[in-house]
């Protein structure tokens, strides 16, 4: 992912520096600024993105993510944002809601700056004022100190000079499919092909690897399309994942590179996360132990991955979702896709960018969320004794993975890494019952649930001070169950 800032005033190079630095991680190519009548524009962009110049006569544009379909906008471009620049001038701000792929963008304006983002959020964008001037950045870090009124830029809406904030598209559910499982688990997989395809390019992607069914899915039908495919993943010896990261890679013929972890490289790894990830959501920081130093490992080989996110939202991976009612399953099955923005996918974002590396959800492909959603809940929690979540996938994936990946029941991230237990004793050892009770309330009048958080949040609080307000955080629906 690319990195971007700006703000709805001219000759602002200086500023728009100062915040630009702050996520230069986020580029590993080079840096661009540019100034127009009414907004100041700057981005860093990684290996996998190349930069593209724009005619003088079109507005200066940004742009974190990609758009699969900017050839197919009805305008003549020679480039991605060649194509959004004139398609905002010419059709209008509502041609976002045409855009295929993960996109965080902003347009100079004839009387300000336009801001988009997509409909799941899949690239990070903040917004706030600076003496009464819209501002945005793709990380909080390069807002704080000098923007006000901050807050996450919402999923699926645009911002406009003239019409201010306008919900373009939302995420609901849809009639479902008559059609038998055999059907929906070819058409799914024929979805899931051609979404891969879309992400894979040239062949210079390759694949995180937890050894779920979800990375697996991503690394098989990958490996299908390229020649060469270079896997990824990290954990504590004997971990789990790591074991069955290494049955899918065999099975795949993928070429696979591994981080072998303590628990004390761990620990220390822990303010670079958490300072990264800005958050201290305990779920969120656990999880993003192994991600981290997975991505740290991919960009020594590759300039973007491909990661499984999505799948358990879409195809009711969660063990929790058993016990709901069939009824109320699709609404559910909406609500934790809609926060994936500032939780599981802020986690994707930022394990890849901090590094340079540029993350693909092949799961979060329009035409796969779409289909998705109208696939019957019966048959995301199918089986014939009790439900297996995920089965209709697994129906699509039959013969492409190893039996034992495909039967395998769903394991948190951070628990197959090796990674919950270890994080968890030690928050109980060095923070006592009466500091947790003391230190639980946040100045937003919300608490810390676990010791573990409170840990994760004095790191936090290490990093950012008071620059980053608690409000902002994402938080998980569900604490941590310490043992």
């Amino acid at each position: 992912m690319a990195g971007i800032v700006g703000i709805a005033r001219a000759n602002e190079e200086q500023l728009t520096a100062r915040a630009l630095a702050k996520i230069a991680h986020r580029g590993g190519t080079g840096r661009h600024l540019q100034s127009h009548d009414h907004a100041t524009l700057g981005q860093a962009w990684p290996r996998a993105q190349e930069p593209y110049a724009i005619g003088a006569d079109q507005h200066p544009v940004v742009l974190d993510g990609g758009t699969y379909n900017w050839t197919d906008l009805g305008v003549v471009a020679t480039c991605p944002l060649e194509a959004l620049a004139i398609a905002y001038r010419s059709l209008g701000p509502g041609f976002v809601a045409d855009l295929h792929g993960p996109f965080a963008l902003a347009i100079a304006a004839a009387d300000g700056v336009f801001v988009a983002r997509d409909l799941l959020g899949r690239s990070p964008l903040y917004y706030g004022r600076h003496q009464g001037s819209l501002c945005f950045a793709s990380e909080l870090k390069a807002l704080a100190g000098w923007a006000e009124e901050i807050s996450e830029f919402p999923p699926g809406h645009y911002y406009d000079p003239t019409e201010g904030l306008v919900a373009f598209a939302r995420l609901e559910t849809r009639p479902t499919l008559e059609l038998p499982p055999d059907e929906i688990a070819a058409q799914l997989r024929h979805r899931l092909v051609a979404s891969v395809r879309k992400r894979v390019g040239n062949g210079e992607t390759g694949a995180w690897l937890s050894g779920g069914l979800d990375s697996a899915t991503m690394t098989a039908l990958a490996r299908r399309q390229v020649p060469r495919l270079d896997t990824f993943a990290a954990g504590i010896e004997d971990a789990p994942d790591l074991e069955y990261a290494r049955a899918v890679a065999e099975f795949a013929g993928t070429q696979h590179h591994e981080r072998i972890c303590t628990a004390d490289e761990m620990l220390a790894t822990l303010p670079e996360v958490i300072y990264h990830l800005e958050s201290f959501d305990a779920l969120l920081v656990r999880s993003s132990v192994m991600n981290f130093l997975a991505g740290r490992l991919a960009s020594q080989y590759v300039p973007a991955v491909l990661s499984g996110e999505g799948g358990d939202e879409l195809f009711a991976g969660y063990a929790y979702l058993k016990s709901l009612d069939l009824a109320d399953l699709p609404d559910e099955l909406i609500d934790i896709t809609r926060r994936l923005c500032n939780t599981a996918l802020q986690r994707v974002d930022r394990c890849s960018a901090s590094h340079g590396l540029v993350a693909r959800t092949g799961f979060l492909d329009r035409d796969v969320v779409e289909f998705a959603l109208q696939i019957p809940v019966e048959m995301k929690l199918g089986g014939k004794d009790e439900p297996v979540e995920k089965w209709i996938l697994r129906q699509a994936m039959e013969g492409l993975l190893p039996d034992e990946v495909l039967t395998r029941p769903k394991s948190k991230f951070w628990e197959g890494a090796g990674v919950g237990d270890l994080l968890a004793t030690h928050a109980e050892k060095v923070i006592s019952d009466s500091e947790f009770r003391r230190q639980r309330a946040l100045p937003n009048g919300s608490r810390l649930r676990t010791k573990e958080e409170l840990f994760y949040y004095r790191i936090f609080r290490d990093e950012f001070g008071d620059a980053i307000s608690p409000d902002l955080i994402g938080r998980t629906k569900r604490p941590p169950v310490v043992r």
